[in-house]
């Protein structure tokens, strides 16, 4: 990470950005790292792939970021650009390869571990697997910079670090996440209102959108693992964003009985995004990285194409085996 501020420093230039269909981890780390940015000033921007989740407006994210899908238009020339969340650059598509173009180095901010079966992240990347949150890792960035926190980086961070660790759920066993909730809470944000925007907006159209599709759940290895398909056009009866529908695989989690489970959004004809949970018995990264995703290891994802029925028993033998082979060994 010192090698990364010296870069930041030197630097005159800088984007910033994060995976498409950006999360509350990525969006409050990149955000929170421009107002310190522009605390220094520097000549910072951000540019993500697509827009920003209505339920981050408490952000003012439109003020701030522009959008790639719907203006193209790039810098000449930028001196740094630093993605956060991610160290796959695929997950960075179409907006990767005119980037690169135009910036002299990229670095990649991120706590997922590096994929085996993917794109390798730059030399100059900073990934730090045992955080907790990217929010962490731009936190700390921010303090190497000298930047006093104010409330606008203090609301990001905080934003990040809840999302990611679920209202601190998801620690890792680190007092790390809660210490510096501590001190960016001595900053006039309001934490009521982050928590709920971020987990308790719930919707009458969102609430009618579980109803139908909870009811669809298909359950495999005596009730160990779960499978449901969320479909397009329940999304657009219930008038809901994709994003709305992040949370629906981890209330699947909340089962007794349940092991694993794999949640498949369709965005597209034969276009799914498959998320993957496990509670800890077994291990899903290895499944996503063979779709060509990634993640963390209980937690991965990928965007794939094809036959649903092909794709999804792909899927359960694969869960079905890793907890097959746990049973048999007792562990």
């Amino acid at each position: 990470m010192k090698n990364l501020v010296e870069r930041i420093k030197a630097a005159n230039s800088i984007i910033l950005s994060t995976h498409r269909q950006c999360d509350g981890d990525g969006l409050g780390a990149e955000l929170g790292l421009f107002h310190a940015l522009k605390k220094m000033g520097k000549n910072v921007q951000v540019i993500n792939v697509d827009s920003t989740p209505k339920k981050y407006k408490f952000l003012n994210a439109d003020q701030h970021i522009q959008y790639f899908e719907s203006n193209s238009k790039l810098p000449a020339h930028a001196d740094l650009a630093l993605i956060f969340d991610t160290n796959d650059e695929r997950l960075m598509a179409p907006l990767f390869a005119p980037l690169k173009k135009i910036t002299k180095t990229i670095a990649f901010v991120d706590h997922h571990p590096v994929l085996l079966k993917g794109p390798r992240p730059s030399v100059e990347s900073f990934i730090d697997t045992n955080a907790a949150s990217t929010g962490e890792l731009a936190f700390q960035l921010i303090k190497m910079l000298g930047v006093t926190l104010d409330r606008e980086i203090a609301r990001c961070i905080y934003t990040s670090i809840t999302f990611d660790t679920q209202l601190f759920r998801f620690i890792r066993n680190s007092p790390s996440s809660h210490k510096i909730a501590a001190e960016l809470m001595e900053q006039p944000i309001d934490v009521p209102l982050i928590h709920k925007s971020l987990f308790g907006n719930q919707t009458v159209q969102k609430m009618a959108f579980l109803a139908k599709t909870l009811g669809q759940i298909e359950y495999y290895c005596d009730g160990n693992l779960a499978i449901l398909k969320l479909r397009d056009e329940d999304l657009f009866h219930y008038n809901l964003e994709p994003d709305e529908s992040r949370d629906v695989i981890d209330m699947l989690m909340n089962i007794e009985t349940l092991e694993a489970a794999a949640l498949f959004r369709q965005d597209a004809d034969n276009e799914f995004k498959l998320s993957l949970r496990s509670k800890g018995l077994i291990e899903v990264i290895g499944v996503a990285e063979n779709f060509g995703g990634g993640g963390h290891i209980f937690a991965a994802g990928a965007s794939v194409r094809g036959d649903f029925e092909v794709i999804k028993t792909q899927v359960v033998e694969e869960l079905s085996a890793l907890l097959g082979q746990k049973k048999k060994t007792g562990s």
